[in-house]
């Protein structure tokens, strides 16, 4: 009973047939291939719009950074939650990339950004001020660290306020397809709909082996030459991309990143209810995707420690347990038996 994280669990085995079926004869190199041009197809498809510029990665931490570095100079900062995973999770990887942008870090409940916190942030840029770092980035993130979904209203509504004054807009979507399932809304309705500039669209968490995908909408793609060229100063420009397409592909046929999403959030709802049937493990904050955060009983943890499940303690005391595609009913199953 592994809960130690999404990205602890397998490949999807199409992910695994894709990258074999694509493993034979000489391709293009740097993303001139015919595999890589399949995947624009698809994500046009995906996106429903064709208003984009697209490129691939093979961790999220250099997807966000990357991305970042392209739109807040070294003498800008990037507005975002303070427990976004860009502060607290990349190793100041987008400061590095942006070659010393600050991050500006605001407050907010479930990790997502107070509105009124935002408001004050934005009011207060003065780029004249010559003691200021004046903003250039809002960055949101969805799932947020805290598992808690953004509404698509939610990002549309802080991405007025931030072009409002004429900041670039970029999301975080390491756990996209966890946020699309839980929140009903579609990937255009979260991204370029909303007015998101750059989203950062991952996979890696959902089932692929390692594919992200940095996505430039509308004006954002006047950007692309500097992406790729930042991509290939800093080592992220992949020499046989299609190995990453052809995951990407697997993952967006049928909408497979969806359901295998669907899944990981039913699993997460049903061991949460498991873990509160004793009525005294509390929820930290509602499971709206496939991450639980929990204050266990002294009952509950014992149980999950003797029974060897792996999970992490989290902040004030709390604990965090992640599912995958891959956690199976078994296990539902078996952690009825265990708790109370």
């Amino acid at each position: 009973m592994n809960f130690s994280s999404d990205t602890s669990a397998p490949a999807h085995p199409a992910v695994l047939e894709a990258l074999a079926g694509v493993n034979s004869g000489m391709q293009g190199s740097y993303g001139a291939d015919e595999v890589t041009t399949r995947l624009r197809n698809e994500l046009t498809r995906v996106l429903e719009t064709e208003d984009f510029d697209f490129w691939l990665c093979a961790s999220g931490t250099a997807a966000n950074a990357l991305a970042l570095s392209c739109f807040c100079p070294p003498m800008g900062a990037i507005l975002c939650h303070d427990e976004a995973h860009i502060a607290r999770d990349e190793r100041s990887a987008p400061e590095f990339f942006t070659g010393g942008g600050k991050l500006q870090l605001l407050p907010g409940e479930g990790a997502q950004i107070d509105e009124l916190a935002l408001r004050e942030a934005l009011a207060g840029i003065k780029p004249d001020f010559v003691h200021e770092t004046p903003a250039h980035v809002l960055s949101l993130t969805n799932l947020t660290e805290s598992g808690t979904a953004y509404a698509a209203a939610q990002v549309k509504h802080f991405s007025a306020l931030a072009k409002d004054v004429g900041l670039t807009v970029h999301l975080d979507g390491a756990r996209l397809a966890n946020a699309l399932v839980s929140t009903g809304a579609s990937p255009a309705e979260m991204s370029w709909k909303a007015g998101v500039d750059v989203l950062t669209l991952g996979l890696t968490k959902t089932g692929a082996m390692g594919c992200e995908i940095i996505i430039l909408f509308g004006n954002a793609r006047q950007k692309f030459n500097e992406l790729k060229a930042r991509a290939k100063r800093s080592g992220h420009m992949p020499p046989k991309m299609r190995y990453l397409a052809a995951q990407a592909i697997a993952m967006f046929a049928d909408d497979r990143w969806l359901s295998l999403a669907a899944t990981a959030n039913q699993r997460a709802r049903e061991i949460s209810n498991l873990l509160c049937r004793d009525g005294q493990t509390q929820l930290v904050h509602p499971v709206q995707g496939n991450e639980i955060f929990v204050r266990l009983s002294e009952t509950n943890l014992r149980a999950l420690t003797d029974a060897g499940a792996t999970f992490y303690p989290w902040i004030g005391g709390s604990h965090r347990l992640v599912t995958s595609w891959s956690t199976p009913a078994e296990t539902v199953e078996r952690l009825s038996d265990l708790l109370a």
